[in-house]
């Protein structure tokens, strides 16, 4: 960083201490009404208040829920800034104050607790607060200043709908976007790098069927309850003992769903699962053994018909770029 550009960052900092208190006031009332995917409205609403507060033109509805923010200052690069508002179906726990207690119907028609788990509030909460300290400098620095609220991070759907809907057409397309992710760490320090930064993630869903039986006459099923341990063991054995060392790669099973009573054996069982690699060979060997596993433990298990594996949401690599 040159001596210019040192002093371009001091001129936008010059207000962060004065402005803390109300940033901390809005981070916790964010973290207190966390919303799903695709259903942050109400949060969407507050990031439109604190643009159309610093100056910005805002439009709201991008993408459905998504909020865009331009501050022009003459002419200049166009640089956005981006951030995601959506938050996990997980019951808080913490205890504190401004702990969650919402609850809302997800895409599946079931009430579930929700909670910012990820660090969506903070990341709401950073770019609202770069947004007016940004404003309150503009002597400093000159172009257009682009802040994008996404939706659906989570079930990586929001950035697209928001291109879907003429993100890049109905404003102006960026030079540079800046991104961020609150990550393990010690508090007050930032960090980046060039090249790969995180995961590609694939998410899946997994039915199996069998037949069901009442729970006194196991012979007379095909137990998809069985069939289905049975694949959660082999799929534990992709990352150790069909990877290399040198390779890195996860693949978690978050969800085995089957049956209602615990005296009958189900006709289906349902796995969910996520996957996480670094290297675009290693991700498509990982799902190759995902399926054969699968359709193995099926046959194996003398399932009367195919198993179903469908991409619940599939996510490439985050690579920054070397400038």
């Amino acid at each position: 960083m040159n001596e210019q550009s040192r002093h371009a960052a001091h001129q936008a900092l010059v207000d962060l201490q004065a402005l803390l208190p109300d940033l901390e006031r809005f981070y916790t009332d964010v973290h207190a009404h966390p919303e799903l995917s695709m259903q942050e409205t109400r949060t969407a609403g507050l990031a439109a208040e604190q643009l159309r507060a610093a100056g910005f033109e805002v439009t709201t509805g991008v993408g459905k829920t998504g909020v865009v923010g331009l501050l022009r200052n003459g002419d200049g690069p166009t640089v956005m800034l981006r951030a995601d508002m959506d938050a996990l179906p997980i019951k808080e726990a913490t205890g504190l104050a401004y702990a969650s207690t919402v609850s809302a119907r997800d895409r599946d028609g079931n009430i579930v607790p929700v909670m910012h788990a990820c660090g969506h509030d903070l990341h709401v909460t950073w770019l609202a607060g770069a947004a007016k300290l940004l404003a309150q400098a503009r002597q400093s620095w000159q172009g257009t200043l682009m802040a994008v609220f996404q939706p659906a991070e989570e079930t990586a759907e929001g950035a697209q709908a928001m291109i879907h809907d003429g993100l890049f057409q109905r404003f102006p397309k960026p030079e540079v976007v800046l991104g961020q992710h609150v990550m393990v760490g010690p508090a007050g320090h930032v960090a980046g790098r060039t090249g790969t930064i995180t995961s590609a993630a694939d998410s899946l869903q997994i039915r199996l069927f069998g037949r069901g039986a009442h729970g006194s006459m196991p012979q007379a099923s095909i137990d998809p309850v069985v069939m289905a341990a049975s694949t959660v063991m082999r799929l534990q054995t992709i990352v150790s003992r069909e990877l290399s060392p040198n390779e890195a790669a996860v693949v978690t099973i978050g969800s085995l769903q089957a049956g209602t009573k615990e005296n009958v054996i189900p006709d289906e069982a349902l796995i969910k699962l996520n996957v996480r690699t670094y290297d675009p060979g290693v991700r498509k060997r990982v799902l190759a053994s995902i399926e054969r596993i699968v359709n193995a433990e099926a046959t194996a298990s003398g399932a009367p018909k195919p198993p179903e594996i469908t991409t619940l949401d599939s996510y490439p690599l985050g690579v920054n770029d070397a400038d």
